[in-house]
């Protein structure tokens, strides 16, 4: 499985981005998608994961504002961001892994197949 993360770009406070994953295969339907980032001198953080099932599963420091979906026609994922602010501000990775278990979704190195990153810069 190849990913392509795109979408990111420098947005005012409050703001509102939706990146994209695309990814290649034909096992997409059978993969689990996560979104996480990393700002600069910090750890990888999880922030929302969509299961193979489709339920849904977000970071407490973006529920309400963001949202996970996939599009199994096209084979790509989306998160769209709302209310940003600028600890949002962080290069964001689309990750997948075919058999990741439910209580392992938060954990980066879990999942098997990783994006290149697009930079999310949020001004005050």
């Amino acid at each position: 499985v190849q990913l392509q993360a795109s979408g990111g770009g420098l947005v005012p406070a409050g703001g509102s981005l939706r990146l994209s994953c695309a990814a290649s295969g034909r096992t997409f339907s059978r993969q689990t998608f996560g979104w996480f980032r990393q700002a600069p001198g910090k750890e990888r953080e999880f922030v929302a994961a969509i299961r193979y099932s489709g339920s849904t599963h977000y970071a407490d420091a973006v529920k309400g504002r963001f949202t996970i979906s996939r599009d199994i026609a096209k084979t790509t994922v989306y998160l769209v961001m709302n209310s940003l602010t600028p600890e949002d501000t962080a290069i964001y990775y689309c990750a997948a892994d075919p058999s990741i278990i439910l209580s392992s979704i938060r954990v980066s190195c879990q999942y098997e197949y990783w994006g290149q990153g697009t930079q999310v810069t949020v001004s005050s």
